[in-house]
């Protein structure tokens, strides 16, 4: 008979374990016959010992499986996906889910909230009046059918274990395992049933992942498991670069704000603009909506150029509850913060560094993010205007703008970016924006 102290005493060892095992683990982390203990014994387990390439794919599998899977019966597309490692200025999805729906492509994105110092995409869209991120799966084929995307919250049947043992790793310092976060993601996107996805894992001082050897590491490992026999996934990671946030602006209603600034023509947002083609050039190839990845790169350009991809945005909004018009007056209808406080340079030089970690702890300390689970958002704070790395700048010239319900919580704020953003003398290095590809 299976039980879970034979699966924790192979794992300590550093044993493999069958296929049939991992599958009554998952089993039992989600219908509670696992116990907190045996869930962090085993997570422990895997975190110093690791598992082989085999059981990484069938831990994968049986955490897929242990809830529903969607099905995507009467959509005339490939479905196709994205997911980011996280980072800080990240408004990715925003652009590019409706930029590939506009190219053919159909997205249900599940996507997550603030983890740490980044920010979440659903706290984002939350910043819509009316818009609503949790719809069950009817609701969920029904946007996708108006509107080619969706941007939603994972329900509570969609890998239950993974959401058990998460909270158990939160607690148990087994957070930055490779497998069990490989696991975690990937039983999550699997269980959408993508025909292809992409994968944006980030790295630098603004991102969970620090170091390209880690990133490179990881993201072999997930290429690795979804492109498995098991599951046929095509997939592909890009190693984008987290030193500096990607938009030049911090906090959910001014992320939207410059998302929308991308969609309807006002900037290119180069950064933010390049690794969304980058990443949609992937996926596009990766299905039959593009020959490859530079066509599709200047499809997924196109589709923005000309305004379709902002329609599809438009669609999926008023389908999730927002306002029908709100590609046309998204400037009088996301809330704006009562203090604007610019930040200005102390000398005259180079920026040379920007630590996004630091930055977006502060716009949690400004009310923008959360510090524990039940803290409210006010999305109308955080940081714009940021510049970038290798902007030459004269003493008293802004470096950044503080948006902020109180004085005392700009100045506060003020005191963390003038430390965060560092000039030099001489010109600095510029980051490179894709540091790799992993296919």
């Amino acid at each position: 008979m299976i039980d879970a102290r034979s699966i924790i005493s192979r794992l300590k060892r550093g044993e493999e374990v069958t296929k049939e095992e991992l599958h009554w683990f998952a089993t039992g982390l989600s219908d509670g016959s696992v116990s907190d203990a045996q869930a962090g014994a085993f997570a422990m387990c895997i975190c110093l010992r690791g598992l082989s390439s085999s059981n990484r794919i069938a831990l994968t599998l049986a955490m897929r499986n242990s809830g529903q899977l969607l099905s995507w019966k009467g959509i005339e597309g490939p479905v196709i996906d994205k997911h980011s490692t996280g980072g800080v200025g990240d408004c990715v999805s925003l652009v590019l889910i409706p930029a590939l729906a506009a190219c053919g492509g159909y997205i249900p994105k599940i996507s997550g909230r603030g983890l740490g110092h980044t920010g979440g995409t659903l706290d984002k869209l939350e910043a819509i009046p009316g818009v609503k991120t949790q719809v069950s799966s009817d609701q969920l084929k029904c946007i996708l059918k108006e509107a080619g995307c969706a941007i939603v919250g994972a329900t509570s049947r969609i890998a239950p274990a993974d959401k058990r043992l998460y909270a158990v790793r939160d607690v148990t310092a087994t957070v930055d395992s490779v497998d069990l976060i490989a696991a975690s993601i990937l039983s999550k996107k699997l269980a959408v049933n993508p025909d292809a996805l992409v994968l944006d894992v980030k790295v630098g001082r603004g991102a969970l992942v620090k170091t390209i050897s880690e990133a490179q590491m990881l993201a072999t490992v997930l290429t690795d498991i979804a492109n498995s026999n098991e599951f046929k996934c095509k997939t592909t990671a890009l190693i984008t670069d987290m030193n500096q946030p990607l938009a030049p602006v911090l906090g959910n209603a001014l992320e939207l704000r410059e998302v929308m600034r991308v969609l309807t023509g006002d900037t290119n947002s180069g950064a933010l603009l390049e690794v969304v083609s980058a990443l949609g050039g992937e996926l596009l190839s990766n299905t039959n909506l593009a020959e490859d990845r530079h066509q599709g790169v200047d499809k997924v350009k196109q589709t923005i150029r000309d305004g379709r991809a902002a329609e599809h945005f438009n669609k999926m909004i008023y389908a999730m509850g927002g306002p029908a018009t709100f590609c046309h007056d998204w400037d009088q209808v996301l809330p704006c913060a009562k203090v604007i406080h610019e930040v200005v340079a102390s000398s005259e030089g180079y920026i040379c560094s920007v630590n996004g970690e630091r930055l977006g702890l502060a716009v949690i300390d400004l009310g923008g993010g959360r510090k524990v689970e039940t803290d409210s958002i006010n999305a109308s704070v955080g940081i714009s205007a940021i510049l970038r790395i290798g902007t030459k700048v004269d003493k008293g010239q802004p470096i950044a703008l503080i948006h902020a319900q109180k004085k005392e919580d700009a100045f506060n704020a003020e005191r963390v970016i003038l430390d965060a953003i560092k000039l030099s003398s001489t010109p600095p290095i510029i980051p490179v924006l894709i540091h790799d590809r992993v296919h």
